[in-house]
């Protein structure tokens, strides 16, 4: 079993339980998803560039990413709807506190200068998101074999109803969050 699941059994439920005054353990907030979204605004004009962000979503996730398309055309961008501009790929699952573990632990601490994630990238709802300036930080991509930086975004879905209840998970699961007036 992942390290991080049997944490999240072992400690964490008990410890929002008591934090929040749950009735219940299974009203304590767990994740349900992490989507990572990689657009390739180059993809216009360099048809390789998405098969690259796709072979290198594929090593990160450990999962195939799905092709995401132009919803509608955008003149000043040369883009026409339903055309390739990027990829995405949600992890559920083993897969997901897989990925979760790695990138807590191994790579946010290889970014540079870093101070920790912001504590105000929550969406209302206990959602988290965050933004990758580059792939590198992961450590299955290899330096040479990288012909251009790519960012990403990261989403981490809860079940969380509220920002305070999706903080206290994500932060007890091991999320390095900056200290208040520090951050990124």
């Amino acid at each position: 079993m992942n390290r991080l699941l049997e944490k999240y059994r072992n400690e964490v439920i008990g410890t929002l339980v008591k934090d929040f005054n749950y009735s219940s353990v299974m009203q304590a907030p767990k994740v349900e998803k992490v989507v990572i979204n990689m657009g390739v605004g180059d993809a216009i004009a360099h048809p390789k560039a998405l098969e690259d962000a796709v072979a290198e979503l594929t090593l990160i996730a450990g999962q195939r990413p799905v092709i995401t398309k132009a919803k509608k055309s955008i003149a000043n961008f040369k883009v026409r709807d339903g055309m390739a501009i990027g990829c995405k790929v949600t992890l559920r699952g083993e897969r997901m506190y897989a990925f979760l573990d790695k990138l807590i632990n191994v790579a946010l601490p290889r970014v540079r200068d870093f101070r920790g994630v912001s504590n105000e990238a929550f969406d209302g709802r206990g959602n988290y998101t965050l933004g990758i300036k580059e792939q590198l930080i992961f450590p299955e991509i290899n330096y040479d074999q990288v012909n251009r930086v790519r960012g990403m975004d990261i989403v981490i879905v809860t079940s969380a109803k509220t920002n305070e209840e999706g903080h206290a998970l994500l932060a007890n699961l091991g999320m390095p969050f900056a200290r208040r007036g520090q951050g990124v």
